[in-house]
């Protein structure tokens, strides 16, 4: 046997729900990531963001400048 055919090896089902549940929670994690960082930025009004500190609050204030976002 050649050493190609030793190196050639098939993935077998439970590898590959594995993978595709990976991937699902990996799209999970960034949805509600991205849910919350839009919550934060458009519907808080700087209340959350406040508490972090001024740097972090006026980056979000400038972000919702940037998206059209009504904040005054």
């Amino acid at each position: 046997m050649s050493s190609h055919a030793d190196r050639h090896t098939t993935a077998s089902p439970s590898a590959a729900a594995t993978n595709h549940s990976r991937d699902v929670l990996i799209l999970a994690a960034a949805a509600l990531v991205a849910l919350v960082a839009l919550y934060a930025v458009f519907l808080d009004n700087g209340h959350i963001v406040a508490a972090t500190g001024d740097y972090l609050h006026e980056f979000s204030h400038d972000g919702r400048h940037l998206f059209g976002a009504p904040c005054h």
